[in-house]
């Protein structure tokens, strides 16, 4: 026989199942199941962040272009494939970029000459948000000279040492704690007889000039172990050799100041070995690599090898551009203008190169080559294509592959990559 349960004696015993569900033995509350464990804290993504820098509507004489300042991409580290972030528009043809060693600052020239009364162009100092890659602007400051070609970050980290191609002179610039620029500690002129537009060795076929109507320093560097700075003057067909005071900023020159080139080869831009006993020096006009040994306690250049960068069939006119060294140390990377190619070379156990393949670039007018940080990718900026274009890289046989990867950017120069985490 049923009970029937009234409305009261329901809510009683409603009551007591809550309390007692909410006690332990003792009948007392237990606190740990009442307060819920905090979740772990997201772990850091490690992203990839590219910088471009390029030609603008105000440029160099005869050099404007279509680019519209400092553009960022984020980079799919399994494809290589650059997504845009940002694009920094205050500033005028940055054709050149440099990162600190501690990726905090980020330092552009502008190619220009009319930044001041004196027909110079500038070095911009920026900081870097870690998180983004977007950038703050520091400070900016005279180059020196009109139309600066190149821009470094001495070993020391304390100078920013720049090239003004059509000013003829090197200028070095303290960096202040902050990461802005000072007014520069030395500025030298270079001097010498004028050299032909053309070299004797150039490939058959090459029409294409290089500028030897004075000094055209056209890229300055330090060694790999800080003492010795080198400049190649395009213009004079030498290479220049100083050491660098560190506490007054002034430049020496070494006991051989200078070493001569090839007349009318306009040596432009080089790389050391990982050692820094080995210099390889491109040469723009007859598209050449000189491979010299290197005396880290002199400075002294001795030439071993003359390689040119395009294949024994190649005919027509052409300019290399740029040169790079592998990680590993195993390849040398170079870049035809004109000629749309990237020759890559194996590096032997002397130091000396064997032209291992010409690969095309799959664009127009390839200047700068850049890996990114681990060196799987290899990226071409094509200034006439208005285009990046990138290459998967064999690390062990140096092989390179067109991705099929092509990013727009107008009249792009220069590149500069960074690791982050976010």
């Amino acid at each position: 026989m049923s009970h029937p349960v009234s409305r009261r004696s329901f809510a009683v015993g409603l009551v007591a199942g809550v309390a007692a569900a909410g006690t332990g033995a003792a009948g007392a509350a237990d606190p740990e199941k009442t307060v819920p464990t905090p979740p772990p804290p997201p772990k850091p993504v490690s992203r990839t962040i590219c910088f471009v820098g390029g030609y603008t509507k105000h440029g160099p004489p005869g050099g404007a272009g279509n680019g519209q300042g400092i553009s960022v991409f984020d980079m799919d580290r399994d494809t290589g494939v650059l997504t845009p972030i940002t694009t920094f528009t205050d500033i005028a043809s940055p054709s050149f970029l440099a990162i600190s060693k501690d990726q905090r600052f980020l330092y552009a020239l502008s190619e220009i000459d009319d930044f001041n009364k004196d027909g110079d162009g500038s070095v911009t100092a920026f900081a870097i948000d870690p998180k983004t890659g977007s950038l703050r602007k520091l400070n900016v400051v005279s180059s020196k000279g009109a139309v600066p070609a190149h821009l470094s970050i001495h070993h020391s980290g304390r100078y920013v040492l720049v090239a003004n191609y059509m000013g003829g002179c090197v200028a070095v610039l303290p960096i202040r704690s902050d990461g802005s620029l000072g007014e520069a500690s030395d500025v030298v002129h270079n001097t010498g007889p004028r050299q032909p537009e053309r070299a004797s060795d150039n490939p058959q076929g090459n029409f294409a000039v290089s500028d030897h109507s004075g000094s055209h320093p056209h890229m300055i560097h330090s060694d790999p172990s800080g003492k010795f700075v080198l400049a190649d003057d395009a213009g004079l067909d030498r290479v220049y050799v100083w050491t660098l005071n560190i506490d007054t900023g002034k430049l020496i020159p070494a006991k051989t100041p200078y070493y001569d080139m090839e007349p009318g080869s306009a040596p432009r831009h080089f790389q050391f070995n990982h050692s820094g006993r080995i210099l390889y020096n491109l040469c723009e006009q007859d598209s050449k690599v000189v491979v010299s040994n290197f005396d880290p306690a002199t400075g002294a250049i001795n030439d071993i090898q003359t390689v040119s960068t395009v294949t024994s069939h190649f005919r027509g006119s052409t300019l290399a551009a740029e040169i790079l060294i592998s990680a590993s140390g195993k390849f040398v990377y170079v870049s035809n203008r004109l000629g749309d190619s990237l020759a890559v070379f194996a590096i032997g156990a002397d130091g000396t190169l064997t032209l291992q393949d010409e690969v095309w670039m799959h664009a127009d007018y390839g200047r700068a080559l850049m890996f990114d940080p681990s060196g799987a990718f290899l990226f071409c900026a094509n200034q006439r294509s208005d285009a990046v274009t990138s290459f998967k890289v064999d690390k062990k046989t140096g092989e390179i592959a067109f991705t099929n990867n092509f990013t727009p950017v107008g009249s792009p120069t220069t590149f500069a990559f960074m690791n982050t985490q976010v």
